[in-house]
C-alpha cells in the first residue's frame, strides 16, 4: 500500500513542489498565462505548492487521507483543464509532433492520476464512499494489517 501511494504522490513530492521552489519564476510565469494578475498567480502558485505537499503527505501517512486524495484528484483535473490545453494549440488534428497533441496526453495523464486518487476515496470497489461521507477527516488505515 505505502509503494502504491508513493508512486501516485511522487509527481507531486517531491518533484513538483521541488520544481515550483527552484524554478519560482518560470512556475509563476506559467501560472500568469492563465492568472493575469501576478498576486493571483502567485497566490494560486502556492495554494498548488500547499496542496502538492500536504495532501501528498496525508495520502502517504494515512491521516485524513480520503480527503487528502479527493483534493489532489480536484487539483489534477482542475491543472489539466487550466494547463493542458490542447484544444487551443490549433494544431491537433493537423500535425500528430505538434503541441496539441502532447498536450492531449498530459492532459489525459493528469485525468488517470485524478481517477486513481478516486480510487484512495471510494475504494477499489466502490465501497468506502459512505465511510468518506461519514467522517471526511478519518483516516482510511491503508497500513492497518488484516486479522
Amino acid at each position: 500500500a505505502l509503494l502504491a501511494r508513493l508512486r501516485l504522490v511522487v509527481l507531486f513530492l517531491p518533484w513538483s513542489a521541488r520544481d515550483a521552489i527552484l524554478g519560482f519564476r518560470h512556475a509563476l510565469g506559467q501560472a500568469r498565462q492563465v492568472f493575469r494578475p501576478r498576486v493571483l498567480a502567485t497566490f494560486v502558485l502556492l495554494c498548488g505548492f500547499g496542496i502538492e505537499i500536504f495532501c501528498s503527505l496525508g495520502v502517504l501517512t494515512g491521516i485524513a487521507d480520503r480527503l487528502c486524495a479527493l483534493i489532489l484528484s480536484a487539483y489534477c483535473v482542475a491543472t489539466a483543464v487550466l494547463y493542458k490545453r490542447f484544444w487551443a494549440q490549433g494544431d491537433f488534428w493537423s500535425n500528430a509532433d505538434g503541441k496539441g497533441r502532447s498536450l492531449f496526453w498530459d492532459f489525459l495523464k493528469n485525468l488517470s492520476l485524478a481517477a486513481a486518487f478516486v480510487m484512495i476515496v471510494v475504494g477499489i470497489q466502490g465501497r468506502e464512499l459512505h465511510a468518506f461521507l461519514d467522517a471526511p477527516f478519518a483516516s482510511s488505515q491503508p497500513y492497518r494489517s488484516s486479522p
